[in-house]
């Protein structure tokens, strides 16, 4: 607890950790989908980059081109050797799997970390992983999408972002009860001839 200026008490605000995400076992011609919904998932809700493996240089453009219209510093990153990020990253390492103990659980013990990687697997998760990452949560122990693991978790650790322009952005979404609207918030630049 800290104590404000007028000597009431109030919850000192805990920091928020930087977060990677590290997809394994992406398939380039099943899974195209799915890995870029996952990166989307991973940006939009405060996410750092996203380590990919195997790497697939159409995905990772796809996915900048996104944060060149609606801004934020996101990258897709090659990720050929999946183990040894998971064993030079620098904090705790946590597996997303319905396998793993209650994320309640997990949580508290990440709180005060600077750094986070969160993994997500594909259809067959390297039987290393349970043993090389620092926690193995679950958000859920019945099948479900690991884009909705994702999502769960960075929202429960990083808050779900408010509206408006990001960084670097051309457009931005209007909030609205009906409908739908976008504003420019800079006009894109054409490249010379």
């Amino acid at each position: 607890m800290a104590t404000g200026s007028s000597g009431s008490r109030r919850r000192a605000r805990s920091r928020r950790p930087r977060v990677a995400v590290l997809r394994i076992g992406h398939r380039a011609g099943r899974d195209p989908r799915l890995t870029t919904h996952l990166a989307l998932a991973a940006r939009a809700l405060g996410a750092e980059a996203m380590y990919l493996h195997p790497p697939d240089p159409d995905l990772a453009a796809r996915v900048a081109a996104v944060g060149a219209r609606w801004g934020g510093s996101f990258a897709v990153e090659p990720a050929p050797e999946w183990k040894r990020i998971v064993r030079e990253f620098d904090g705790p390492v946590v597996h997303l799997s319905m396998y793993g103990q209650p994320w309640a659980r997990v949580a508290p013990r990440l709180r005060g970390a600077d750094r986070l990687l969160l993994v997500v697997g594909g259809a067959k998760v390297p039987p290393d992983l349970y043993r090389l990452a620092t926690y193995n949560a679950a958000v859920g122990h019945q099948p479900h999408s690991e884009v909705s693991a994702l999502a769960v978790v960075l929202a429960d650790l990083l808050g779900v972002p408010g509206p408006g322009a990001w960084p670097g952005a051309d457009r931005a979404i209007v909030p609205r009860a009906r409908g739908k609207r976008v504003r420019v918030v800079r006009p894109r630049r054409r490249a010379l001839p």
